[in-house]
């Protein structure tokens, strides 16, 4: 038997119910795995309030690593005992062993360990994709990113600092500034009242090419007063909630911009492009030039106090639920 935090319905913390399940077999061309490690992520919220959509019961969560266990046939790039992470989903991750298609693995390299592997994969490869994809950042450049001492936001910080690009990062405390700061953030703004003249102050009028924003319906509009001409807004979470219909007339108005909503699982959907990824964030970490922090743990069947600590924005870098 194995066990799983599962939803019957949407809603708060309180629906992450532990449960008892039959452990799961693997079919053709899927792994079973026991999981070492679980990565918290902003959108495990989303499927739990139902703002994403996923079949109930569920058992949510879209990252995390450890061995497997059994593999199905026609499986032929892994092996009971290997070590693997993967992220992006399909859902399941909240389990202490699950089933997973075989293409959606990686193999875990040794020098990184379990805990670590679980914080980094989803956040290290959404970075990866959000500065080197999505909008290409170049030496030199200021960007705007907010959430800059979360998850994602610390490894941002960092890895544009390696590319040499400036960081203009938003946090909402003098701690979580001053964290910021310390993983590469070149400037810092408290909070989003007076965003845009904070972004005119620091950038001398030019306003910056990118936002990258993943609070949602509090910043949005605050966010496209930032760019300059042409540039970029990229609208990749809701932690504030959704953002609100909107006229895209005003595009326009402000500057012929630009505006996507990128998804890790498109930019990671073909096997090459997440064996791409994946290398790519583990050969920043193993430079050293991204350091993966795990700030905050928990047990897996103590997940409703994790997504608490999450949507009130008392976490800082990862967080990994243990099973």
């Amino acid at each position: 038997m194995s066990k799983a935090i599962r939803i019957h319905a949407t809603g708060g913390p309180e629906v992450l119910k532990w449960e008892q399940l039959p452990t799961p077999q693997p079919g053709p061309n899927e792994v079973l795995i026991k999981h070492e490690a679980i990565g918290l992520n902003y959108i495990d919220i989303y499927f739990r309030t139902g703002l994403y959509k996923a079949p109930l019961p569920s058992t949510i969560g879209m990252e995390g690593s450890g061995t497997v266990l059994a593999i199905g046939d026609a499986v032929q790039d892994f092996a009971p005992g290997d070590r693997i992470a993967y992220a992006g989903g399909p859902l399941g991750a909240y389990a202490t062993e699950r089933v997973i298609p075989a293409d959606r693995l990686v193999k875990l390299p040794d020098d990184i360990d379990f805990k670590t592997a679980a914080a980094m994969m989803l956040q290290g490869m959404t970075a990866h994709i959000l500065l080197h994809r999505t909008f290409k950042a170049q030496p030199g450049q200021t960007i705007l990113l907010h959430a800059a001492a979360g998850g994602v936001g610390l490894i941002m910080c960092q890895w544009a600092r390696h590319i040499g690009v400036n960081v203009i990062g938003v946090v909402s405390t003098e701690e979580k500034a001053a964290l910021a700061h310390a993983n590469g953030a070149t400037h810092t703004i408290i909070g989003h009242a007076n965003l845009a003249a904070d972004v005119k102050k620091i950038t001398g009028g030019a306003m910056v090419p990118v936002v990258y924003d993943s609070i949602g319906k509090d910043t949005f509009t605050p966010s496209l007063d930032c760019l300059a001409p042409l540039g970029l807004m990229v609208s990749y979470g809701a932690a504030s909630g959704a953002v609100p219909p909107y006229d895209i007339a005003n595009l326009a108005t402000k500057g012929s911009l630009y505006l996507t909503r990128p998804s890790l699982a498109t930019y990671v959907a073909t096997r090459a492009d997440l064996a791409i990824s994946a290398a790519a964030l583990f050969e920043i970490v193993a430079k050293g030039a991204v350091k993966i922090q795990v700030n905050q743990t928990f047990k897996l069947e103590d997940a409703a106090a994790a997504h608490t600590a999450l949507e009130a924005r008392q976490t800082t870098g990862s967080t990994v639920l243990l099973p």
